[in-house]
């Protein structure tokens, strides 16, 4: 049974380049490309078993690394703060619009809004 695909795709995106080369496109496959253990084993010819134990393995790697460095968790928190931090200059923006005086507060608003967005495309 696969396990959570953006879960390993997540992993895949931060930790796979540490894979041996066989891990790394076995994982694709399975994970990414959706072949199954079977039809992966018959194009390269070994067992579905060694298939298994190769990609088992890369997921094992994957998430060790993941439980050492927990950069994929710190990535979704940052995204969590930059959605909660949008979110909230919208709304200082809009409950300031049409407000007489209020305009450094919304022009500040539109300013945390900027910010949030590139830091968001960046990926940072």
């Amino acid at each position: 049974m696969k396990k959570n695909p953006l879960e390993m795709a997540l992993l895949f995106d931060f930790y796979g380049d540490i894979l041996t080369e066989k891990q790394r496109d076995f994982f694709d496959l399975y994970h990414n490309n959706d072949y199954s253990l079977a039809e992966i084993a018959e194009n390269v010819g070994i067992t579905r078993q060694g298939v298994r134990d190769i990609v088992s393995r890369a997921e094992q790697i994957l998430r060790n690394m993941e439980d050492k460095l927990g950069l994929v968790a710190r990535a979704g928190r940052g995204q969590d703060g930059i959605r909660k931090i949008r979110e909230s200059a919208q709304y200082i923006e809009q409950m300031g619009a049409g407000h007489t005086g209020m305009q450094v507060i919304v022009s500040h608003a539109r300013q945390i809004q900027e910010l949030a967005e590139k830091i968001a495309e960046e990926g940072l």
